[in-house]
């Protein structure tokens, strides 16, 4: 099954905590604190394989997780860090956050690795909130808990070449005429459901020519495939990314000028930037009847535009040396085919606005304080320490939330929720 979409469940490690240890050795009265910082979570990071074609391996298996950091122990020992995490990847997937949409990376190089699930820090041990006036500090922090994040991936296929038409065109006909490849062919519309690809071999025209490009059957498209009819969308998805594209049309149809309408009209309305591609139209099945009658004003239209046409029948053979050396002068040097048609993937950096700052909005009946900084450390804030309970509670007078929380109308006996944390307000302490 070529599996192209699938939506998995990421989860980096949670940090270790910190301790709150004290050293204990005979004659070392007074020791002091020692307790050693939690280990960082493990991180989920995603890695292009170019042994891979297709996403089968999240097929069953949609969860993963990164190991958890190690808690610190006594004499400053730190926490183990969790094991990170690889998923490997096809060339051509586009990793998007099924929340948002947002684009986060769109992996193209061989070897192209990308943190998709960020692992959380370790607490830090009681050791570091010694000071001149508090020399046995029971505070310590909690480990950060990981990134999770619910991801698409969607892979569009790396080709060299493309084969677009409606269904029954011909295409899979022509891809195994081309190439060694064995795709399902019959005579009936949709028998190809998945793309198929192939491997052109130019040196069998041409002894200097050691170009070998890929060719991509992409399943028939219909009209209204652009708007997502039938399955527009995946099939649009692997033409996108070749480097010349091939439009395969029924000469022997009822009416191929209207087919061939269909499918450059499609193409404009997914991306318009298809239609600059470089681009060869094939006339196939010119081995049928009705073919003789149709070619003449099909080739002329063709002339009007400039577009190269090459006549063909992919069922006997007829003008596929035409069509191989047509393809040939339109595929670029064989330097530049080592390379993938687009250089390198994007990764995404978005500004978070947050990082530092914070807001404060009404929940339901509730309070909800938004911001990367306190939401951190709530999470790694010990409630039930009393120690820990009051620092956090400076923190908020600090950063001036306690102020925003007084000006938005909050009232003792509210709710106030940061992050995964949810506090009941008082007029002083924290509950």
């Amino acid at each position: 099954m070529f599996l192209d979409r699938v939506t998995v469940f990421v989860r980096a490690g949670d940090g270790g905590d910190g301790a709150a240890t004290f050293r204990r050795e005979a004659h070392v009265p007074r020791g002091g604190p020692d307790g050693g910082d939690g280990g960082r979570g493990g991180s989920v990071y995603l890695r292009v394989d170019p042994g891979q074609t297709t996403l089968a391996d999240f097929r069953f298996k949609h969860h993963f997780k990164a190991g958890a950091g190690g808690r610190g122990t006594g004499a400053k020992r730190h926490g183990k860090a969790g094991t990170e995490l690889e998923l490997t990847v096809p060339p051509g997937t586009g990793v998007f956050d099924e929340r948002s949409g947002d684009l986060v990376a769109d992996l193209v190089a061989t070897g192209q690795r990308v943190m998709v699930a960020r692992g959380g820090r370790g607490g830090l041990g009681n050791v570091h909130f010694a000071t001149a006036t508090h020399r046995t500090p029971m505070h310590a922090q909690k480990g950060e808990p990981g990134e999770d994040r619910q991801l698409r991936l969607e892979l569009r296929l790396i080709a060299d070449v493309g084969l677009v038409g409606l269904p029954n065109a011909g295409k899979s006909t022509l891809l195994a005429a081309l190439t060694a490849a064995d795709p399902k062919i019959a005579a009936y519309p949709f028998t190809t459901l998945s793309p198929n690809l192939g491997v052109l071999d130019l040196e069998t025209v041409d002894p200097e020519d050691h170009r070998r490009p890929t060719i991509a059957d992409v399943p028939g498209l219909i009209e209204g495939a652009s708007s997502g009819a039938g399955l527009g969308h995946a099939f649009l998805r692997h033409v996108e990314r070749t480097r010349v594209l091939v439009h395969v049309v029924d000469i022997a149809a009822r009416d191929a000028e209207a087919d061939y309408g269909i499918i450059r009209e499609e193409l404009r309305l997914h991306d318009p930037a298809l239609l600059e591609k470089p681009m060869l139209v094939v006339a196939n099945k010119t081995d049928l009847p009705d073919a003789g009658a149709h070619l003449p004003a099909f080739l002329d239209a063709r002339g009007q535009e400039t577009l190269p046409v090459v006549a063909i029948s992919a069922q006997s053979g007829d003008g596929l040396g035409a069509l191989t050396e047509a393809l040939a002068s339109l595929l670029p040097s064989f330097a530049e085919m080592a390379a993938p048609p687009e250089a390198s993937g994007v990764v995404v950096h978005r500004f978070d606005e947050m990082r530092e700052g914070f807001s404060v909005e009404r929940e339901d009946d509730a309070f909800r304080v938004r911001g990367r900084r306190i939401e951190r450390l709530a999470a790694q804030t010990d409630f039930e320490n009393e120690e820990s309970a009051e620092r956090f509670q400076r923190d908020l007078a600090k950063l001036g939330i306690d102020r925003e929380l007084r000006r938005a109308g909050v009232e003792a006996g509210d709710t106030v929720r940061i992050g995964a944390v949810e506090l009941a307000w008082e007029q002083e302490p924290w509950a």
